[in-house]
């Protein structure tokens, strides 16, 4: 009867201390949450145009994209697009596939789909691309300082 509670009881720690190490494996960072809601924001306030959340909040003043047009560009010329509806989506999707911290800096990798309206390229087409945004933590708000989108598909 004592080797069987002593054969349980040594089964049950190894039970316990591999359910603790798979824990322990698969712990998500903290920072991943934040850094989800504030790509989810992003792209809410470039589907609606709320300049004032994207360039008060969002992007930062140093931000530089490599457009879907293969241009690089400066938050700046970014911010002409916005104003000019050039970032005019009926619909705007991101699949986050991957997200990456190294200090204070996350890469945020995956795909999105959009469909431009108006008097932009592809208006009215279903556009898929990939796109890697990196973000810097810095006087405790995170922001955008780089921004690279290809298109791979346009239906």
């Amino acid at each position: 009867k004592i080797k069987i509670m002593k054969q349980f009881f040594t089964l049950l720690a190894i039970f316990m201390c591999l359910t603790c190490i798979t824990s322990i494996g698969l712990a998500q960072d903290p920072r991943e949450a934040e850094i989800k809601r504030l790509e989810n924001l992003e792209r809410e306030s470039v589907l609606k145009g709320d300049s004032a959340v994207l360039f008060d909040k969002i992007w930062s003043p140093n931000m530089i994209v490599n457009t879907p047009a293969n241009v690089v560009e400066t938050v700046e010329g970014t911010k002409v697009h916005l104003r000019s509806g050039n970032l005019n989506y009926i619909s705007f999707e991101r699949n986050i596939e991957k997200i990456t911290f190294n200090d204070n800096v996350a890469v945020v990798m995956g795909g999105e789909i959009i469909k431009p309206q108006g008097h932009q390229v592809n208006a009215g087409k279903t556009v898929s691309r990939r796109f890697i945004n990196v973000w810097l933590y810095k006087n405790s708000s995170w922001s955008i300082i780089a921004r690279q989108a290809t298109i791979i598909k346009v239906e």
